[in-house]
């Protein structure tokens, strides 16, 4: 169910806004000019096409991340309509894995947003650490990976109407103190209208997008259902999957045991995390088909995951050929569109 989020907003003649809420209610403005020294660089934590994001202690202790825009981007129509939809869609929507908005300023000469901060960073930047990896273990990974299927499921399912995210990565997940993932960047966001064709140009990122975007342009809930999968064997395997992809079909790939994909940082799991491996990378699959309605929804696929564990091969036991056809084989009754 959808929550409006209620908060005190100020509009210009011009058009721009300003509102800033947090948690005893409000933070001033002045207060994050001054935290940052007016967004000196010592307090930037990364920097992307977008902007830049900082770290910011306000003066009650509480540790917020913000994201500016650069003066130049702002005027940039297409950067200022993803702050706006990212703004729209979450003021509207309150779900535990999904990043929470505490503010936002949209003026001409300052553009940022003000988030929760996550303490780990990026589920990506964690995958290709060596000595972070080593941390998510195999309880941590399946967690993320339900989590975020959680998420989305919410997202296509019950708010109205239906949000499709478009840029689901492993980038687009943040980790806090604890490991938990929560999703991020809702730039590109967009909400399905049954009224019209939802057709749109092709955003996301190289690798996690749909096939099937390239060529109908076509923006559905089973597009973000793909690149789940594709984060999904990320987080099992450890690595990004560029290569792995594009091998898919070949005899070799397919002749390769579960087992041998999974990430070597990590020890063999045990029986009952096996079991939640099968799943997973069967689901994986099925996600990543290049047909769209083969793909399971996002609410089939959390109704599996809350489901009794069902008896699992040996992960030594299961090939990748195996594993394409699974889903289909164990779920004939299940509804996939």
């Amino acid at each position: 169910m959808v929550k409006e989020t209620q908060f005190e907003s100020t509009e210009t003649k011009k058009g721009n806004l300003f509102s800033i809420w947090n948690f005893d209610g409000h933070i001033a403005y002045e207060d994050i000019i001054e935290a940052t020294e007016d967004f000196d660089l010592k307090y930037c934590i990364g920097t992307g096409g977008y902007g830049s994001v900082y770290k910011v202690k306000l003066p009650s202790g509480k540790v917020i991340a913000l994201k500016k825009l650069h003066r130049l981007e702002a005027k940039n129509p297409t950067f200022d309509m993803s702050f706006r939809n990212e703004v729209k869609v979450l003021t509207e929507i309150r779900y535990r894995n999904i990043i929470k908005l505490h503010g936002f300023c949209l003026h001409k000469r300052c553009m940022f947003l003000v988030y929760e901060y996550m303490e780990r960073g990026s589920l990506f930047c964690i995958l290709n650490s060596d000595v972070e990896a080593m941390e998510l273990d195999w309880s941590k990974r399946v967690n993320i990976i339900k989590v975020t299927a959680h998420a989305l499921s919410y997202m296509h399912h019950e708010c109205i109407p239906a949000i499709v995210h478009r840029d689901i990565t492993s980038n687009n997940i943040l980790l806090n103190n604890k490991l938990e993932a929560f999703l991020f960047d809702f730039g590109t966001t967009k909400l399905l209208d049954s009224d019209s064709s939802n057709q749109t140009l092709v955003v996301g990122t190289y690798d996690y997008v749909a096939p099937e975007l390239a060529y109908t342009m076509k923006v559905t809930e089973k597009c973000d259902v793909c690149s789940f999968g594709v984060v999904a064997l990320e987080v099992l395997m450890g690595k990004h999957l560029t290569k792995f992809m594009t091998s898919l079909s070949s005899t070799s790939s397919q002749n390769m045991m579960l087992h041998e994909i999974l990430d070597q940082h990590l020890p063999p799991p045990n029986h009952l995390i096996a079991q939640d491996i099968f799943l997973i990378a069967t689901i994986a699959f099925a996600c990543i088909h290049t047909k769209p309605k083969s793909r399971p929804t996002m609410q089939c696929v959390t109704q599996e995951f809350l489901s009794p564990k069902k008896s699992a091969k040996s992960l030594h036991a299961v090939s990748l050929r195996q594993l394409r056809n699974a889903y289909g084989c164990m779920h004939e009754g299940i509804k996939l569109n």
